[in-house]
């Protein structure tokens, strides 16, 4: 009876609700992969243990890579690296977590990355092969502009770019050329100027690639592609700008891998040769807990995730473990309660799921579940 009773008053919620002429509120927590070699986005439905409901496959380009959320929730964005190059702009259902395509723009170049600023209302992309990073407006209805607001020369392979947590500025690694390009961001216009200086040179050979940001916004982490680290920086909240507070390996102590060397873009005309890189660092993703206390990194060439634990006061890292993955994990993600992390992998068509330990950081394997060919990039998204 009690069972029945509790049934009924939520019945009774929902027809409330619908006769006041609203809706019930909806949760859930929707997890989206997108699948390279398929030129589709695989979607899934989050469960509270962190099991996964597979749900539709979308279609929508060759070479689909890059995807992004939009600050409200309301919108995903995924960028195709095969001509046109393009961004493709999805609605989210926030009942079903289920994607209905807006519109198709082209982008100024391929975009290995792209994301909001906070308001959503600009859409950043970064270019490997054309070194070169674009504003584009977006409007109201999630539709990207056909015109970029802005297109501009950085250093060699521009590999990602971000808002900080003010949202007052921009950076741009460029792992060709081991620098870290510094802007000012508009998010009045969406226009870009370079700070002063307008560029951080990295040590040579470090391969600067994806970057988090604290959320207090005080410091920014950068993963090298070349060799397997994290640098902290400290982010002066009234510049800008960044000065380098230490580094740390993500490799284990015992790991046998060596300092490697940028590789080619997709579909790039000016790759470097064919080389052995069988033994080369080749990190990719970074990822913070939303708590700030735990980090993590993908590696492809060991195929693992690297784990630190976060020094909030100092921002400096410590290595903890690495945990094996799925083959050459290029992108991931941690759910916006901390609680788990999904791993894709470009030479597996599955994905993994970990528990993220709220004490330690140790990540528990879950389980398994299908997806497509070359999976590489991971948005997740909730609502509860």
């Amino acid at each position: 009876m009690k069972t029945f009773a509790t049934l009924a008053r939520r019945i009774s919620v929902a027809a409330i609700a619908t006769m006041l002429g609203g809706a019930p509120a909806l949760a859930g927590t929707f997890v989206y992969v997108s699948n390279a070699d398929d030129g589709d986005i695989s979607t899934y439905s989050m469960q509270p243990d962190g099991t996964l409901l597979l749900g539709a496959r979308v279609k929508v380009a060759s070479v689909v890579m890059p995807l992004a959320v939009s600050p409200d929730r309301r919108f995903l964005y995924a960028a195709s690296r095969s001509k046109p190059f393009s961004v493709h702009a999805y609605a989210i259902n926030p009942g079903t977590g289920a994607l209905t395509h807006l519109s198709t723009t082209p982008t100024a170049d391929s975009f290995p990355y792209i994301s909001l600023d906070k308001t959503g209302r600009f859409l950043l992309g970064a270019s490997y092969g054309g070194h070169v990073v674009s504003v584009n407006a977006v409007g109201a209805d999630g539709r990207v502009a056909a015109e970029p607001l802005q297109v501009i020369p950085v250093g060699r392979n521009a590999h990602s770019i971000r808002v900080d947590e003010s949202n007052k500025f921009a950076y741009v690694p460029t792992l060709g050329s081991d620098e870290i390009f510094q802007f000012s961001f508009d998010a009045k216009s969406g226009r870009l100027s370079s700070n002063t200086p307008a560029v951080y040179l990295m040590k040579p050979s470090t391969g600067p690639r994806h970057f988090v940001t604290s959320g207090d916004n005080r410091f920014l982490y950068v993963v090298s592609e070349l060799q397997g680290t994290v640098t902290t920086f400290a982010l002066d909240a009234k510049t800008g700008l960044l000065s380098e507070v230490s580094a740390a390996s993500g490799l284990p102590p015992d790991s046998k891998l060596v300092t490697g060397a940028p590789r080619g873009a997709v579909g790039g005309a000016n790759a470097p040769p064919p080389r052995n890189t069988d033994n080369d660092i080749w990190a990719a993703d970074i990822h913070l807990t939303p708590n700030g206390r735990f980090l993590y990194i993908s590696e492809r060439t060991s195929s693992t995730l690297g784990a630190f634990s976060v020094d909030g006061a100092s921002g400096k890292l410590s290595y903890l473990s690495s945990t094996p993955t799925e083959p050459q994990p290029r992108g991931f993600a941690i759910d916006p309660k901390g609680r788990f992390l999904v791993a894709t992998g470009e030479k597996s068509e599955t994905i993994s799921i970990y528990a993220i330990d709220q004490a330690s950081g140790a990540l528990k394997f879950l389980g398994k579940y299908p997806a497509g060919k070359g999976a590489n990039w991971v948005e997740i998204v909730s609502f509860d």
